[in-house]
């Protein structure tokens, strides 16, 4: 019976290690795709956000490689919009939390629901609590992201 216990005690630490280095590992691509998909924003349309204001789910039919990730679009018309200027389009910081890179220094997943547009520009938040709290500041969270993020994937 002593034996069974270090045998799960071995493994449980054997499967922590390896999901935190997965982590960490998947937390270094430069645009979120969260842990079991290369898919950014979860396959939401990003060119959606700035032509219909509102989350749309992309489709397998309209997709294009960006920075390594996935990109999923409603429409052949949000495809070619993105090829031809992916940089106008994607969001910032990769679309992870906006608010976490600019007061954390951290990456945290982005919530393609929890989205804003300021001055021409994709922010991406975890939650709508989140959002809550970045919207009235988002300037001052802005500009200290843009400072972080240089860095912050290494």
């Amino acid at each position: 019976m002593k034996a069974y216990w270090k045998t799960l005690t071995f493994t449980l630490l054997l499967a922590c290690q390896a999901l935190f280095s997965t982590q960490a590992i998947a937390a270094s691509d430069p645009i979120y795709t969260g842990f079991f998909s290369n898919k950014a924003l979860e396959g939401y349309d990003t060119v959606a956000y700035f032509t219909e204001g509102k989350a749309v789910e992309g489709s397998s039919n309209f997709k294009a490689k960006y920075q390594g990730a996935e990109w999923w679009f409603s429409s052949k018309e949000h495809l070619d919009m993105f090829t031809d200027d992916p940089e106008k389009y994607a969001p910032q910081y990769g679309g992870y939390c906006a608010w976490a890179v600019g007061e954390k220094n951290q990456l945290a997943p982005g919530d393609p629901h929890q989205w804003t547009i300021h001055q021409g520009k994709l922010y991406i938040n975890y939650d709508q609590s989140v959002q809550d709290t970045w919207l009235p500041k988002k300037d001052r969270f802005i500009k200290i992201a843009d400072q972080n993020w240089p860095t912050i994937l290494d």
